[in-house]
Order: C-alpha cells, then sequence, then structure tokens
C-alpha cells in the first residue's frame, strides 16, 4: 500500500512496558512504519529503559523495521549488540564523550542505517564532520530522557539546514523528528522537510486511538509538506518505483551491480518486454523514484553502453531469426 513520503516511527517509550509485545502489535495495526527503540543508560540520560536483549526478543514479533535511538554514553560498547538483536537504523547522539565516526561506520558497515541525534540547544554544525557516515539526521525537540514532554517549535528549524547533511543519500538519507509529535504539530514538522514523526504518548495514552493518531498525523505533516514545497519538490511516496530500462539479463546484471555498489536499491525481474533468440523475456531494471535522477546522473555512461549492448543483441538476434 502506497502512504506516502512521510514515515510515522511508533516509539513504545511510553507503552506498557511490562507488555511491550502487545504494544509493538498494536502499533502495527495502528499503521505505523517502524518501531522507534528508545534506549537509555541512567547516564547520559536522567531515565533507564531497557537494552539490546529486550529488543532481540522483540524481533520476532513484528517484520516492521526497528529504529534504535541509543541515549547512552558509550553507544562504541554496545553498537554491536543492537546490530546482532536486529535492528535495522541505529542512531545515537552527538554530544557523547567519545569518537562517534567509529561507531557511525560499524553501523554502516554491518548494513544498517547509522544516524546522529542532537539535543535542541546542539546546533547543527556539529554533525558537519560527520556527514559522510549519515544516513540518518534526527533533530530531538525535546529534552531527551522522557516521553510525553512539549514540542519545542524553535529546535526543530534545525530541519531546513539539516537536509544537506544527508543530499548525498537522495533515496536513503532521512530526516527524524523526535519529541512532542501528534496531531498538532505534525503539518508545522512536515512544511520544514522531515521525513520520519517519530510519534509516542499520542499513540500509547489511554483512550487515544492508535490507527486514527497515525492516519492523522501522516496525512497534516504530508499536508504541510505540500504547501510549504510547491513547486519545488512535489511529495513522492517511498515505496513507489520507477523502471530505467528494460535489457537482457547478461547487461542488466552488470548495470544491477554497479548500482548496488553505489549503494542504490534495485529490483531486476522479468518484465513484458521482448523475448530474446533464448525464448526468455527481458529485464526490467527498477529503482526508488527517489534515486532516479542520482542514477542517471552518476551511471549515465554505464546505462548507455547496456542498452547500447542490448541493441546490438536485439540486432544480431533478428539477423539469426531470419
Amino acid at each position: 500500500m502506497t502512504r506516502g513520503r512521510v514515515l510515522v516511527a511508533a516509539s513504545i517509550l511510553n507503552a506498557d512496558l511490562g507488555n511491550l509485545a502487545h504494544a509493538v502489535r498494536r502499533a502495527e495495526r495502528a499503521g505505523a512504519d517502524r518501531i522507534h527503540l528508545d534506549v537509555m543508560d541512567g547516564h547520559f540520560v536522567p531515565n533507564m529503559t531497557f537494552g539490546a536483549s529486550t529488543v532481540a526478543a522483540l524481533r520476532g514479533v513484528t517484520r516492521l523495521p526497528f529504529d534504535a535511538h541509543l541515549m547512552i554514553s558509550e553507544p562504541s560498547r554496545y553498537v554491536d549488540e543492537f546490530i546482532e538483536a536486529g535492528c535495522d537504523s541505529i542512531t545515537i547522539h552527538v554530544e557523547v564523550e567519545e569518537p562517534v565516526a567509529p561507531t557511525l561506520r560499524a553501523v554502516r558497515a554491518a548494513g544498517r542505517a547509522a544516524g546522529l541525534a542532537l539535543r535542541p540547544a546542539t546546533p547543527l554544525a556539529m554533525l558537519e564532520p560527520f556527514r559522510e557516515d549519515l544516513d540518518i539526521v534526527m533533530v530531538m525537540t525535546v529534552e531527551p530522557g522522557f516521553g510525553g514532554q512539549a514540542f519545542l517549535r524553535e529546535p526543530a528549524r534545525k530541519l531546513l539546514e539539516a537536509r544537506r547533511l544527508v543530499d548525498h543519500r537522495p533515496w536513503s538519507g532521512e530526516l527524524h523528528v523526535d519529541g512532542g509529535v501528534n496531531r498538532e504539530t505534525a503539518e508545522y514538522i512536515g512544511s520544514l522537510g522531515a521525513d520520519v514523526l517519530v510519534v509516542g504518548s499520542a499513540l500509547f495514552r489511554r483512550g487515544s486511538d492508535p490507527a486514527r493518531e497515525t492516519r492523522l498525523v501522516r496525512s497534516l505533516a504530508e499536508e504541510g509538506f505540500a504547501h510549504a514545497f510547491r513547486g519545488e519538490r512535489p511529495p513522492a511516496p517511498r515505496d513507489r518505483w520507477v523502471r530505467i530500462a528494460t535489457l537482457p539479463r547478461a547487461q542488466g546484471s552488470g548495470l544491477v551491480r554497479r548500482l548496488e555498489e553505489d549503494g542504490i536499491p534495485v529490483i531486476f525481474l522479468r518484465g513484458d518486454g521482448p523475448v530474446g533468440a533464448d525464448g526468455v523475456r527481458e529485464y526490467d531494471l527498477l529503482v526508488p523514484v527517489a534515486a532516479e535522477p542520482a542514477v542517471r546522473e552518476r551511471h549515465a555512461p554505464a546505462l548507455a553502453a547496456a542498452e547500447a549492448s542490448a541493441a546490438l543483441q536485439r540486432t544480431a538476434d533478428a539477423g539469426d531469426g531470419g
């Protein structure tokens, strides 16, 4: 199902910690796109939650991606445990008193998305040295440590400048907002270009309808984005793919390898195009809509070479058939 460009990550921080499996299932039924896991050590922030063993126990409950936010003093000591537990993305804080680049690289080397979060008072410039290692920038709009706090409007404005920190990953770079996200703040957050909205208290407070809250937050954020960026960058659903070529398997396989080496997601499957001399239909090569401009810019020579080679093969096949 196409849901749009804005994703909702359900934070289970304020759910029933005695029955987190139920909270995860409830968030999934409500239509959340991800499960957000707030990990706190009682040192970096004045609160404690759960660790990697809890995350590992929850991994079998859902197929939704796990988005871990490590509010801990020494993430380098524990990051491998969270990778092993099944986290799909791991965000640490730029304010920790240890080198952060090695931890980001360890996350990316494991094939997971790596992110940096910053407290409301931390300037965005703190993230600049780590740009090449970033998949995620998380802007905190409350002080980290406790759920249910009021949204801080001014720190959210960092989102407008934060895009440049992930624009070298147009198909995978994401801007996250965490803190005070609900139906009252979603439209404003969307107008700042946020990609992922972390929603917690609004989903799990007593008497709430998580499915309705999820729909409202997503639709209001989409509306805010559409109005703010009208004429510049129309909203594109995250799950929409576009065909960039139809090629015989031999020519397409090499191009697929090039794109994957560049970190671009690719789908390569038999299409409904021409049938080769071997009686096999050619393959469609698809990439996410957001990745298409980069593919055509960065890989134009390889794409042209593959299409020229395919054209020669088709001509040869036609001659053999005649």
